[in-house]
């Protein structure tokens, strides 16, 4: 195949989200008038705000090579330690003790990654059970109820769109600043790309990759406490899976599982997309315990997805280089020759 069916290719891959979504959205219209309505639309959004918020961090490792299975558990944990201790600030207050618990988590597994050098999805694998575990033992395993301040957060709006909307929309407008605006953000495509040419080219490699933890780990508490506002309390299996979920979206955004390729636009789009099936599901009533097999389907599409768009890109830019043997014997004959 020629390039220019190559690119043909290339772009039904980067437009297959959209296509799926749009295949989606006509399969459920269809099946329930409901679903094509201005407030489900909001209530998709809404619901989809947690997810896309952790999955912006979720980019960020991502876009290095890396992996952070540990940001369920840091949503679980932030939202327990500040629904047993601190159930009477004002929300901003709890937002930001929150996210501070997020820095922590994400400072761990910079120190573990970054510093030790240990593989980040070990590393990651680790703190999951050790954030999970501390959650349960800090909750006796009972569930953690949010204080009020929290729960009219999660159900008030500004100007008719709801708070977590709100939070979503100024997360990714930081976001996609620091993605294209800032060097830290050139710096995480060029260590996604080549770490060691990006070593070479004088980029701080290791803080760098320190740094996109811990803005993972900061992102996954905010998600956290959007999510806690919305559902009211932290149970045992508050935030379980959450990772998976991240990176379906992400990957159906457009980021790769290689690094390098992606950006927090393809992130939130791919959240919307997963909460989008969610929600059609529950309008049309179907079974419960058939949700995580559509999940993992979507994990799936989106790995396939991801896997042909590397291949297509590689051999785009692959660059063969062809002597022809006549040009070959000349240069040959022309070194032989004295000057």
């Amino acid at each position: 195949m020629n390039a220019e069916g190559f690119g043909v290719r290339l772009r039904l891959l980067q437009a297959a989200p959209a296509l799926l979504l749009a295949l989606v959205a006509i399969l459920f219209t269809s099946i329930s008038p409901r679903f094509l309505t201005l407030q489900n639309a909001e209530n998709i959004l809404s619901q989809s705000a947690y997810v896309a918020i952790v999955a912006i961090g979720m980019t960020f490792v991502m876009l290095i090579a890396g992996i952070d299975l540990s940001v369920g558990a840091t949503m679980y944990v932030s939202a327990a330690v500040v629904g047993l201790g601190l159930p009477t600030l004002p929300a901003p207050l709890v937002l930001l003790a929150m996210a501070a618990i997020g820095a922590v988590f994400g400072a761990i597994n910079a120190l573990f990654i970054a510093g030790l050098r240990i593989a980040a999805f070990i590393a990651t694998l680790a703190m999951l059970f050790i954030g999970r575990g501390l959650a349960l033992y800090l909750s006796d395993t009972k569930m953690v109820f949010a204080g009020d301040p929290v729960l009219e957060f999660g159900q008030g709006a500004f100007l008719g769109v709801p708070f977590s909307i709100w939070v979503l929309i100024a997360i990714f407008a930081l976001s996609l600043y620091v993605e294209r605006l800032t060097p830290f953000g050139r710096y995480l495509y060029a260590i996604g790309a080549d770490p060691e040419a990006a070593r070479k080219a004088g980029i701080p490699v290791r803080l760098t990759t320190a740094a996109a933890y811990m803005a993972c780990g900061i992102l996954a508490a905010v998600g956290g406490f959007v999510s806690f506002s919305q559902v009211a309390a932290a149970s045992s299996t508050f935030g379980l899976q959450m990772e998976f979920a991240a990176i379906a979206a992400a990957v159906l955004g457009g980021t790769s599982l290689f690094g390098g390729r992606g950006g927090v636009t393809g992130a939130v789009f791919g959240a919307v997309l997963i909460q989008t099936v969610q929600n059609g599901l529950v309008l049309n009533n179907t079974n419960p315990y058939f949700y995580p097999m559509v999940v993992s389907a979507i994990i799936f599409v989106a790995v396939l997805i991801d896997s042909l768009r590397t291949r297509v890109l590689d051999r785009l830019t692959r660059r063969q280089i062809r002597i022809e043997p006549g040009a070959a014997k000349s240069r040959a004959v022309e070194r032989e020759q004295p000057t």
